[in-house]
């Protein structure tokens, strides 16, 4: 499980008695890759699934493919993942060191 700073909502990082706070942040790394489009990282511009661009029309197959392919880039481990008729997003991963 790794630790990391984490991140508010609108990704901004959270900051509790002037100090930044470290967590857990496998879930938050997730949403992250989810969120980010490919280019988005300049330092690895073949990152990112790009969730709204699935969300506008794709093919879920496709969908789940890239976000399966990302997470095992990143170092996790898919136990199991489910794209619902309402492309409701159920991910069960975990990072292997």
């Amino acid at each position: 499980m790794p630790n990391d700073i984490i991140l508010t909502e609108k990704l901004e990082p959270l900051i509790e008695n002037g100090d930044f706070i470290i967590d857990e942040s496998t879930y938050q790394h997730q949403n992250i890759l989810l969120l980010a489009d490919k280019g988005q990282f300049k330092a690895s511009p073949l990152v990112g699934v790009g969730a709204q661009r699935y969300l506008e029309g794709s093919n879920i197959n496709d969908f789940a493919r890239e976000i399966r392919q990302e997470f095992q880039r990143d170092g996790m481990v898919v136990r199991s993942l489910q794209i619902g008729a309402d492309l409701k997003i159920q991910v069960d991963a975990i990072y292997t060191t």
